[in-house]
């Protein structure tokens, strides 16, 4: 039995986010737009994206070699995508959690660990190196644990994450609801080791401002159309370039072996209104953690700078075919539902409004984390697949990306995790309806107990579940 309503919202949360507006709550790349492709250029390195992994690439690129001329080409504008839709949460995991990691890639796992803890501490050092002032929160992430059947979690998760150096602070009932203070908490898991919380428009900003100072020449609004021989084409112009880095997460790929590994997964948000000095003290939280329930359809949430409660997840849709773009970010249904689990979790701010409400698409592959493949003899890279997790582990990717499009070896390269795709989806429509399936069976196990039925079982022994 779920602790969510079983009734539809009220007119009373419906009413709450009816006049939020339609956009991400995350300011992007203040002042002037950088010029769209027009004529021909050459180019050592082009990178195709704006996004975390493509802004983090052209940066460790030309601290590698300043000399090395390097163009990335945009469609909106850096940070439109992805990368300023998310909520904030940054880790140091690299293959979502260790869970997962354990199932797919026990043996690599300390070395995965410790690889992502050093980009995270990179990433910080990074930001000052830069002078990023993203808001950024180093104080962990708290697992919320919701149901009887999740007790049992508490232990085992705690000895797991302590297992592999992780500082973990276990909660009971009471210390959860001390920590913030909700009447759905049954206990928590704070993990205190590579987690924070930062505003990820302000990074995208900050990251596009030190890429321009140290000489990427960046290119807003130049939707690349096709890629051959070398060159890509824009309306106006044309890149040709000795090596090219593809960073276009879930938007369509310019090649057909990526569209074959990620499905572009719709996940939404709301940011409420700033809370008032008594509705800050109602909740506690002091602690400023970033939250994430244990339930296969999960919530996230957390403050920002001004106090504000972003709180998102749960629905994960997908349409047939997988179509990306404005027309996808609005989803009446799903911001109803998210206002009526924000009002169950904290009843105590009924009233609240919310000012932001929006969608974005998610890189979603069948191993849950990011994934590389070559192109045209090594000369193209590219690096997507997050599946949520890419404000941290993009750095690190990033830099991999271009050992690969370089001939580089590391550590990294050596590894089977990134010599290895995940498991393809299958093409329409028996994609859609293994989608579709996967959430109504996630769906039903939140509902008996956490219990995985034959199709959850079927795909944890082929390699391709999930329960997070």
């Amino acid at each position: 039995m779920s602790v969510w309503p079983s009734t539809p919202p009220t007119a009373a949360q419906r009413a709450a986010v009816a006049d939020a507006e339609p956009r991400p709550f995350w300011q992007l790349a203040p002042g002037a737009p950088a010029p769209a492709l027009v004529g021909r250029s050459d180019a050592d390195l082009c990178i195709v994206g704006g996004g975390f992994t493509g802004l983090w690439a052209a940066l460790h690129a030309k601290r590698a070699d300043p000399a090395r001329d390097v163009v990335l080409l945009e469609a909106e504008v850096a940070g439109f995508g992805a990368s300023g839709r998310n909520g904030g949460f940054v880790s140091s995991s690299l293959t979502h959690g260790l869970e997962n990691g354990l199932a797919r890639f026990a043996d690599e796992l300390p070395a995965l660990e410790r690889l992502g803890r050093e980009s995270y501490a990179g990433l910080r050092a990074d930001l000052a190196r830069h002078a990023i002032d993203c808001d950024f929160e180093d104080g962990g992430e708290l697992t919320v644990l919701l149901e009887p059947y999740q007790d049992a979690w508490l232990q085992e998760t705690g000895a797991l994450l302590r297992r592999f150096g992780h500082d973990v602070t276990l909660l009971d009932g009471a210390a959860m609801r001390a920590q913030v203070a909700s009447p759905t908490y049954r206990g928590g898991i704070w993990d205190r080791t590579g987690a924070g919380l930062l505003d990820p428009g302000k990074l995208a900003a900050g990251l596009r401002a030190a890429a321009l100072r140290v000489g990427v020449r960046i290119h807003e609004h130049s939707t690349v159309r096709e890629l051959a021989a070398g060159e890509l084409l824009t309306a106006r112009g044309r890149v040709r370039a000795r090596r090219i880095l593809l960073a276009g997460g879930a938007y369509p790929p310019l090649l057909r072996a990526p569209g074959r590994y990620v499905a572009p997964v719709y996940d939404y948000a709301l940011v409420s209104e700033p809370l008032s000095a008594e509705q800050r003290a109602a909740i506690g939280w002091r602690a400023r953690q970033g939250l994430a329930d244990g339930a296969n359809r999960f919530h996230y949430y957390r403050l920002t700078a001004d106090d504000r409660i972003l709180f998102g997840g749960y629905d994960a849709v997908y349409r047939y075919g997988g179509p990306v773009g404005p027309a996808q970010d609005e989803h009446a249904a799903t911001f109803a539902t998210l206002s009526q689990h924000f009002f169950t979790t904290f009843p105590q701010l009924a009233g609240l409004r919310f000012t932001h409400r929006w969608g974005g698409p998610i890189d979603t592959c069948s191993r849950f984390s990011v994934f590389f493949g070559r192109a045209h003899g090594g000369r193209s890279v590219y690096a997507l697949g997050y599946t949520g997790l890419g404000v941290g582990a993009a750095r690190w990717a990033a830099q991999v990306a271009l050992d690969l499009l370089d001939g580089r070896e590391s550590e990294a390269t050596r590894l089977r995790y990134v010599r290895t795709k995940p498991i393809p989806f299958p093409p329409e429509p028996l994609r859609w309806a293994a989608i579709q399936l996967t959430r109504n069976r996630l769906a039903a196990a939140d509902r008996h107990d956490g219990r995985r039925g034959l199709w959850l079982r079927t795909l944890d022994r082929l390699g391709l579940g999930f329960d997070s």
